[in-house]
């Protein structure tokens, strides 16, 4: 399945104004992990108050302990201070890389973006070495521009 083929299933599932926020939330991170095979575990950090850390949000995949992220540290915690896309085509060269789990091979991390303000990101680990393209990035982007919508 295409990643474009996702996007109305994607915008289906964040205006169902029936459900919650975090149940619309976790129904995305169960379609994309679903339908793109090489999408391991997908989730949502959002930024933890006034504090400088990300909190984990909805999530699909193996359980983490990394529940908390402070700021810079790791591929989420570089992404809310740079406020931009970072894609980690091989987890074991990146010096500053939380482990999640020994199968997890790359990463890709993309900004989320309410009023102007990076208020958290979605998350994706694959067990793939250097799944990830252009086109997951412009997917990705689109991904957190519907989110948005639904948190503002």
């Amino acid at each position: 399945m295409s990643l474009s083929s996702l996007k109305p299933q994607v915008e289906t599932i964040l205006s169902n104004t029936e459900k919650t926020v975090d149940e619309r939330l976790l129904a995305v991170c169960e379609i994309l992990e679903k339908h793109v095979d090489y999408y391991n575990w997908v989730g949502f950090y959002f930024k933890n108050g006034d504090k400088n850390e990300l909190k984990l949000g909805p999530y699909v995949g193996a359980p983490t302990d990394h529940t908390i992220i402070p700021f810079g540290k790791g591929i989420c915690g570089q992404v809310a201070v740079s406020n931009e896309n970072f894609v980690v085509p091989d987890v074991a060269a990146q010096d500053n890389y939380i482990a999640c789990s020994i199968t997890v091979k790359a990463e890709i991390v993309v900004p989320l973006f309410v009023n102007g303000e990076n208020v958290g990101q979605i998350d994706i680990d694959s067990n793939t070495p250097n799944p990830f393209t252009d086109e997951d990035e412009r997917f990705l982007e689109f991904v957190c521009a519907e989110v948005a919508k639904i948190i503002e």
